[in-house]
């Protein structure tokens, strides 16, 4: 390992205009003079997979709570025997994980039958205890739906008083907020209930792979739990089927131009157009509340609220339809060759006994990994579309109040401050006087706004502090794609060659030119038979895979949402190159090696 170091987080400057970025985040996320023995000793990687942009106040809130939940299930709930989780930080507006491995042998050794019978529990009642998490999940999106962010009346209803409720619209607005931001840490609690034990399940297949048959691919493993069939590709797989129901109601030519929703819908106001219409509608609840992007930041659109994505999708498929090609998945082909890759290496097993211990752990890999997927779309896109929606809704009474200039401002007030500027409403209304907020918020969300800006122009390290000697955490590897080799290539120049190396995601070789995406906007510009680059892909962007020859990313290791998806679409990947999007143009010729991860320029 070289001896260079990544920058420290104390010798960073602040990017012009964003002085006081400190004050949009709470204390305790920030890199502090008195922890700095420690922070500054340690390695730290940007997750820019899931948080690849400058953080509003409320996107970092849902980083805190799903950073917390992740931990505390790995530490306190199932006390997963080499990892307790991630600690993390904010810094220049961006999230820096640091991987809490555990070292010493004894601990490892004294947790594992914690482990196996905490965990055991789940895997042995999995189907059961999943079902019951739906349930629960449900019910979450449910009650989040239900809060109701009201205006203050003028006066209170005569049924309040001869009720005898006892309070009034002012403590239930502060009620109905506290239940809110307690029902989106929930979200992360319920999000990690699973997830962990996901990863653990085939990380304890990959190791038994590993040791098996010690000369084994990491994809060779991968492709092994391929061919799964889950909830988060049901939107695609919905627009598909509006695709087929466009031609046969003889509606198709309405969606020449999608890019005009309005003018889509001027072209179906017939029987058969409102025939459409309907079929969109039957699905649109719950399965296009479906975020363009991560569904971490406030301002990512889902297909209810911006119909030209999904519209654009449908337009793409409908002209292969009527080229006559195929749009399935090639889920025969990819479970072929998933169950020709297991008998080959079953064969190689010395006996009975070993080939019974690699069906069972390939069994339970296979029963868990669905929800790896999952989750995705009811955590982060549909209960956080929902929680986008009413955080609009409390924007927009906040507005009337004269406190906001804009709906969106309430993204730029943390969470604790909320309590107080309610606070300030209710006060103010109770007695019939002016609140001091609608002074007071306007110019400084919209310092605050300009802070972001700035933050979002900068160009953040992709990690801090001095490189580990080696990465053994099994999530870091799997997830984010970091290892020791590519940690290396982060901190070594560029050379002459043009090459990038990353991890070999998904089988197969592709040529094509490059088509540079860096956020949902910009993957309409996607044209068929392109190479997609980009920092990570979006579950939604899954349509985009009918028509791309690879992906390539800048994170994400064999586990990530491309890597997944690639595999099950039959597109060759690389991912975790840490800089293809800072090498690659747009238009660039490019050979993309998803057997080696090997991405060359041509």
């Amino acid at each position: 390992m070289t001896e260079n170091r990544f920058p420290s987080p104390f010798e960073l400057e602040v990017p012009e205009g964003a002085e006081g970025w400190e004050e949009l985040y709470p204390y305790s996320v920030l890199f502090s003079e008195g922890r700095r023995d420690y922070e500054d000793q340690q390695f730290w990687f940007m997750d820019s997979m899931h948080w690849g942009w400058a953080m509003s106040p409320w996107d970092c809130d849902h980083l805190m709570f799903a950073i917390a939940s992740l931990s505390q299930y790995n530490s306190r709930h199932y006390l997963v025997p080499p990892a307790n989780g991630i600690n993390f930080r904010v810094h220049l507006g961006y999230p820096y994980f640091s991987p809490m491995t555990i070292d010493d042998g004894a601990v490892i050794e004294g947790r594992v039958p914690q482990f196996m019978e905490r965990a055991g529990h789940y895997f042995m009642n999995w189907d059961d205890l999943y079902e019951s998490w739906l349930g629960k999940v449900k019910e979450n999106i449910a009650a989040l739906d239900a809060i109701d962010f009201s205006p203050l009346p003028e006066v209170e209803d005569l049924e309040v008083v001869t009720s005898g409720r006892g309070v009034g619209s002012g403590w239930d607005l502060q009620e109905q907020y506290h239940r809110f931001q307690d029902l989106a840490q929930k979200i992360w609690q319920y999000h990690f209930e699973f997830l962990n034990l996901g990863y653990a399940a085939y990380l304890d297949f990959f190791g038994f792979c590993k040791q098996a048959f010690p000369s084994i691919p990491d994809l060779a493993i991968a492709k092994m739990v391929a061919g799964i069939d889950v909830d988060l590709f049901r939107p695609n797989e919905e627009l598909k089927k509006l695709a087929h129901r466009a031609i046969e109601l003889g509606v198709a030519d309405a969606f020449a131009n999608p890019q005009d929703v309005d003018g889509v819908h001027a072209a179906l106001d017939t029987d058969a157009g409102r025939e459409w219409l309907a079929a969109w509608t039957a699905v649109e609840e719950p399965w296009f509340n479906f975020s363009s992007g991560t569904g971490f930041y406030w301002y990512d659109k889902t297909w209810r609220q911006d119909r030209s994505v999904p519209y654009a999708f449908i337009a793409e498929y409908i002209s292969k339809l009527q080229s006559g090609n195929d749009i399935s998945r090639p889920i025969d082909e990819i479970r072929a060759e998933r169950d020709r890759i297991v008998a080959e290496y079953s064969e190689l097993l010395a006996s009975d006994e070993d080939r019974e211990a690699f069906n069972g752990k390939l069994g339970l890999a296979r029963t868990v990994f669905p929800y790896v997927e999952n989750h995705n779309f009811y955590i982060e896109h549909w209960s956080m579309s929902v929680f986008w929606k009413k955080s609009r809704e409390l924007g927009a009474m906040l507005v009337k109040e004269g406190f906001f200039t804009e709906e969106s401002d309430v993204y730029f007030v943390r969470r604790e401050e909320m309590d107080t500027l309610l606070f300030d409403l209710y006060s103010a209304w109770a007695v019939g006087a002016e609140p001091a907020g609608p002074h007071y918020w306007p110019d400084k969300i919209a310092a605050r706004r300009r802070i972001v800006e700035a933050l979002e122009a900068s160009k953040p390290p992709k990690a801090l502090g001095p490189p580990p000697s080696v990465v053994t955490e099994p999530f870091t590897i799997m997830l984010w794609g970091i290892t020791t080799d590519s940690i290396e290539r982060w901190l070594s120049p560029d050379d002459d060659s043009g090459a990038i190396t990353g991890m070999a995601a998904s089988p197969g070789v592709a040529e094509g030119p490059a088509r540079v995406v860096f956020d949902a906007e910009d993957i309409g510009d996607v044209r068929e038979g392109e190479i997609l680059v980009a920092p990570i892909t979006a579950p939604s962007w899954a349509p985009v895979f009918s028509k791309i020859k690879a992906t390539v990313t800048d994170i994400g290791g064999l586990m990530s949402h491309a890597a997944i998806v690639c595999r099950e679409y039959g597109v060759p990947a690389v991912t975790g190159t840490g800089k293809a999007t800072e090498s690659i143009r747009n238009g660039d010729m490019i050979r993309v090696d998803g057997n080696t991860g090997k991405v060359t320029r041509l």
